[in-house]
């Protein structure tokens, strides 16, 4: 069976909607319950595939795990496999986390190199470095990262060579269970990086310093069960504001944290987009003709990758010459020739796209190649004249907490539409 969104475009998105829990904190958090010796419970998550697939792999390692109505409780202590199964770890890049986590329970790990959407190039260098230099012994054969901890698994500086989030998650890990003082230095700054380190406080570690460079850790503390909330998602907070500038819209996002959005924020304001916002809630609200941008994406706090998809499509009714400047994925510009069989307007050079605005998109049958992809389509189809298909949806509901319902909470017309296979393939 294949699933496909199909929304009707042209409609002004308005009224308020609840933004969900964090994907990238939630896959980073429910690994790292296994570490503590008692049952932790999560909530605020997420009702996507990703959390879905981590509970499986949990299970299968011999943990307890229910998940209901956004809560998780993990009971780890019946954890005995370190070799989670590839038919589940190659369905999303977070299942390395579990790397670390094992190797702080059982001292070693045999984990199938992770999978997830196909942007560029995702080496594990920086995570492999990241735990050589704490005393793990790592090979790679056969598509599988082999991993075990020694007599020299302990507290040491180390130095990352670019602040990878997946390096400082991984690496930060690692370091609770490790004996004596870490120092990363280069660290990442994600938001995301700062709940897990929270979270990991919560169960009893010490780590300082998330969110900025350098993060400290002493390690070797007993970590205990925990009861942790995870922060709202950033990436799906800053879809559903450009979703709203895009269709011109006036849209009240609640449960958001409006410091985590200010690089977005910030590149609203300049089109010409209203933007306000207090503790928990940041209203979007656009009218008359918006300004074209030039965009780069940076690593946080600059402008995220994961929003340079759906910013790009707005763009392209935005009149006048975008630049958008890719610097984190090289593959992450795949998803363009779909906004052009909708009537866009761009061209791809080396790792900048041009966007010259064209003043409308047409409605089409086209295909998400990834997940963010998948965000940046139903922005396309939401300003487009005419009705949309969008095939791919395995990866938009592997981010985006029941988007479709959140949109038709906004005024859009949006269904899902199911075929057989041998259908679909007719459909297209």
């Amino acid at each position: 069976m294949i699933e496909t969104l199909c929304i009707q475009g042209g409609v002004r998105l308005q009224g308020e909607v609840n933004v969900s829990g964090g994907k990238n904190a939630a896959v980073a958090i429910i690994p790292a319950a296994l570490l503590a010796s008692t049952p932790s419970t999560i909530e605020n998550l997420p009702d996507i595939d990703d959390v879905y697939c981590l509970r499986d792999m949990l299970k299968w390692l011999g943990a307890k795990v229910e998940f209901e109505n956004g809560v998780m409780h993990i009971d780890p202590r019946g954890l005995t496999k370190n070799n989670p199964p590839y038919d589940l770890v190659h369905k999303m890049r977070a299942s390395y986390y579990l790397l670390p986590v094992l190797l702080g329970r059982l001292g070693c790990a045999h984990v199938p190199m992770p999978g997830g959407c196909d942007i560029g190039n995702r080496p594990i260098d920086y995570t492999v470095k990241g735990l050589s230099s704490l005393g793990v012994n790592v090979e790679i054969t056969g598509g599988v990262i082999h991993a075990e901890t020694t007599d020299r698994f302990e507290g040491k500086e180390v130095f990352l060579d670019f602040p990878s989030v997946g390096a400082t998650i991984n690496t930060m890990l690692a370091a609770v269970c490790a004996k004596g003082n870490t120092t990363i230095h280069n660290a990442a700054k994600e938001p995301h990086i700062v709940d897990t380190a929270n979270f990991l406080s919560s169960m009893g570690a010490w780590v300082k310093g998330a969110g900025t460079d350098v993060i400290r850790i002493r390690g070797g503390r007993p970590l205990h069960g925990s009861t942790y909330a995870v922060i709202p998602d950033q990436i799906e907070t800053g879809t559903l504001m450009i979703a709203a500038a895009a269709t011109h819209g006036d849209v009240l996002i609640r449960g958001a944290i409006p410091t985590h959005m200010e690089s977005l924020t910030a590149k609203l304001l300049e089109m010409g987009v209203h933007v306000t916002d207090a503790d928990d809630w940041i209203r979007v609200r656009a009218d008359g003709a918006l300004r074209p941008l030039n965009i780069k994406t940076q690593v946080y706090p600059g402008f995220p990758t994961d929003l340079q998809q759906p910013m790009t499509a707005m763009l392209t009714t935005v009149m006048g010459a975008s630049y958008v400047t890719e610097t984190v994925f090289e593959n992450r510009f795949r998803y363009v020739d779909e906004l052009r069989r909708m009537g866009a307007n761009i061209r791809v050079l080396d790792r900048t796209a041009i966007v010259e605005g064209v003043e409308r998109l047409h409605g089409a049958r086209i295909t998400a190649t990834d997940l963010r992809a998948g965000a940046a389509m139903i922005v396309a189809a939401l300003i487009a004249e005419g009705d949309s298909e969008i095939a791919g949806m395995q990866y938009i509901l592997r981010g985006y907490e029941r988007i479709d319902e959140k949109l038709r909470m906004l005024g859009a017309c949006v269904t899902r539409k199911q075929y057989q296979d041998s259908a679909f393939a007719c459909v297209l």
